[in-house]
């Protein structure tokens, strides 16, 4: 009986099956995916979050620009984490920089 179960256990050729092979064609679909996730969603997140950082160091006085909130105004001061918006006239509000999204032209 151990000798039929050992027959159908190996290939035609009665060798063993390459391991080290097999063990690499289980992983190339886990490669695959996480190629796909690093070109469609990692690499445009990175580049997007160094665009952000670009535009926050290029920040000025009198620029005008739009928080995260919604808030219009423009630029009264910078501090080194700070921006003091004048929204209207004499009226100033602080925000913290990354909250600045878009400078308005």
């Amino acid at each position: 009986m151990l000798g039929i179960a050992f027959a159908m256990g190996t290939p035609a050729g009665g060798a063993a099956p390459q391991g080290g092979a097999a063990a690499f064609m289980n992983f190339v679909p886990l490669i695959f995916m996480f190629a796909i996730f690093y070109f469609l969603l990692i690499r445009p997140q990175q580049k997007k979050a160094k665009e952000h950082k670009a535009m926050i160091d290029a920040l000025k006085i009198g620029d005008s620009v739009k928080t995260a909130a919604g808030i219009h105004g423009k630029i009264a001061a910078l501090e080194d984490q700070v921006v003091t918006l004048e929204i209207a006239t004499g009226v100033k509000i602080k925000i913290d920089k990354p909250f600045v999204t878009t400078v308005v032209k």
